[in-house]
């Protein structure tokens, strides 16, 4: 019995680790507890184990050095900066202006107010990262107005939800940030394989409401005539896109000498400062060359759009880090509260107090999943999971399904942190050995990871949900009627939808690779590639383009100046037979070569 636990101390570690969480133990607590004592017992069972348990007491010297190596970790410090950027921009009201005011622009056809919600997701979770802001964010402000002009409750509900997890997987996501460290991947390249995958899930999400518009109409009306307080202009908007796409098509071409291919970001920033100047201008001065709608369009979108070139286009064209570039967006939030007059030293002390808890949350459980390890990789608990996941029948698609599956179950029980510290350094070996491009695998794991919040009963989004959703009838403050609570059930029913969409991205991803891969940039093919060896010096080399070392070619002309030629290398003496020419058979004796200076063949003479 004893030679049994010891030869399988890997799969009982494990299964430990799911009992210790199933019993209600803190995550980070689980992990170093049942690293702790695994590793006491394996010391112990280690003579017994066939040479399968390497550990020691000395191996317990490596922890320190460990935890070291987290806390200076400099890609970790992108987690508080964009945690704080992320609840200074929710307290400072910018949600609020974008719901209300790309609600008003598309109000005036069905779902138009679910579109909203689906697009400020998207554009909250390109500024802030964070799930939890915008999800609290979007239920305090939409679906108040939701439910207002008779929205289905399960729709509100479940558009509200998923559109705040696309934070998960549109950059500056967090888990991304975690993803990356994990896999030791660049977070840059992680940002650029996701942008994809993430806009295309906001397709898919505004899809789903076309369909529901068209077959469902009364579940999601339109906004009535009285709530559109913006009135019309769609025109006038449409033209100042036609005058930002032409003002920034004409910077690119201008800078594309000097800037190359970042010549288009920089066109598309120049375009819309100038359209935002336009805009200002035409408010303040009263000239009224743009209708009401497109200044507010133009106005309230500008500015989170900078904030997202401040983050995102500094990293993409390398002018900044990851963590750089949280820091800045940080700094770019407490400038827009400020702009707005919500800046003041209560927000920025919950701001604080917010993000200490999240990154001390996420440091003890790297540091627990750094004890689980040491004692994990000491029973060669990688090699068993390798070998259990590489065996897999199917190769490399066996090997996606059964993660995949496998991390969609654990999303019922297990945050997205728990899910990347355990799970994902147990796959990486496995998707190492099958030759899997972990930047891809890493955006496929985010996209399934999403699932986690949107999982009932244990979905986090949906308990941010229900803590800002009416518990009780309310009297509505616009219209003066009494709106009925929401049920728990009906959010539960109303992510149902959204988690199946999410279930069919995973299949895109997987089965459209480029979206991701695409962060390598353009595909070189072999050949194409002409290998040419430049010259040495100032001398010309042969027509093989071999290098000449500085020596004129044989048989070339004197200088034309005059001066002394460099001295040439003595020709060697022509062959007896000249091999080069045809054999000669008339009378004419063949030449003989001339006798060398010292005939070597006789013995010297002294006179």
């Amino acid at each position: 019995m004893i030679h049994f636990i010891a030869e399988n101390m890997a799969p009982i570690m494990f299964f430990s680790l799911i009992v210790f969480m199933l019993l209600g133990y803190p995550v980070a607590f689980s992990l170093a507890a049942n690293g702790l004592l695994f590793f006491f017992i394996g010391v112990e069972l280690a003579p017994y184990s066939s040479n399968e348990i390497t550990l020691s007491w000395p191996l317990l010297y490596a922890l320190p050095e460990r935890f070291w190596g987290i806390m200076s970790n400099d890609t970790l410090l992108a987690i508080p900066f964009f945690t704080f950027m992320g609840i200074v921009l929710e307290r400072s009201g910018m949600a609020e202006d974008l719901l209300d005011t790309i609600g008003q622009l598309f109000g005036p056809i069905r779902g138009g107010l679910a579109y909203a919600v689906i697009l400020v997701g998207a554009l909250l979770a390109a500024t802030t990262g964070v799930v939890a802001a915008s999800v609290i964010a979007m239920g305090l402000i939409s679906l108040p107005i939701m439910l207002r002009y008779g929205y289905d409750r399960r729709v509100a509900t479940g558009v509200i939800a998923a559109s705040g997890t696309l934070a998960q997987i549109i950059p500056p996501s967090l888990v991304l940030i975690v993803l990356a460290d994990q896999l030791g991947r660049s977070v840059g390249d992680m940002y650029a394989g996701a942008l994809i995958p993430g806009l295309v899930l906001t397709g898919l999400y505004m899809s789903y409401v076309l369909i529901m518009s068209i077959i469902r109409p009364k579940s999601m009306p339109a906004l009535p005539l009285e709530a559109r307080t913006l009135g019309h202009g769609v025109v006038s908007l449409i033209v100042a896109a036609i005058v930002t796409v032409g003002i920034s098509y004409a910077a690119q071409v201008y800078l594309t000498p000097s800037q190359g291919p970042n010549a288009g970001i920089w066109g598309a920033t120049i375009g819309i400062i100038v359209i935002y100047a336009a805009a200002l201008l035409d408010r303040t001065l009263k000239i009224n060359a743009m209708s009401r709608l497109a200044q507010q369009v133009i106005i309230v979108l500008i500015p989170p759009l900078a904030l997202i070139f401040l983050v995102l286009g500094t990293i993409f064209l390398g002018i900044a880090t990851p963590t750089e570039g949280g820091a800045m967006g940080a700094v770019g939030a407490l400038a827009m509260a400020a702009a707005k007059g919500r800046l003041s030293l209560d927000v920025v002390r919950q701001a604080l107090a917010s993000t200490t808890r999240l990154s001390s949350f996420v440091l003890f459980i790297l540091i627990g999943a750094r004890v689980f390890s040491l004692t994990f990789y000491g029973v060669n608990g990688h090699l068993w999971v390798e070998h259990l996941l590489v065996s897999l029948p199917g190769g490399e698609m066996g090997f996606l399904i059964a993660v995949n599956v496998l991390v969609f179950l654990l999303a019922f029980f297990l945050d997205f942190f728990e899910l990347a510290f355990i799970i994902v350094p147990l796959l990486v070996p496995a998707a190492n050995a099958l030759g899997i491009d972990l930047i891809w695998f890493g955006v496929l794991l985010g996209v399934n990871m999403q699932t986690s919040f949107m999982h009932p009963p244990f979905g986090f989004a949906l308990f941010y949900l229900r803590s800002v959703a009416a518990r009780v009838p309310y009297l509505d403050r616009i219209t003066g009627k009494t709106i009925q609570p929401v049920t728990t059930g009906q959010i539960y029913w109303g992510a149902v939808p959204f988690v199946c969409i999410q279930v069919i991205m995973i299949g895109l991803v997987i089965g459209f690779p480029q979206m991701v891969m695409h962060y390598k940039g353009a595909v070189i093919d072999p050949s194409d590639v002409e290998i040419v060896v430049p010259g040495f010096g100032g001398g010309g080399g042969d027509q093989q383009g071999l290098p000449g070392l500085g020596l004129p070619q044989f048989g070339a002309p004197p200088p034309a100046d005059g001066g002394t030629a460099p001295a040439q290398p003595a020709q060697p003496a022509p062959p007896a037979n000249d091999l080069s020419q045809p054999p000669s058979f008339g009378s004419t004796a063949p030449a003989q070569p001339a006798p060398p200076a010292t005939d070597l063949s006789q013995p010297p003479k002294f006179n």
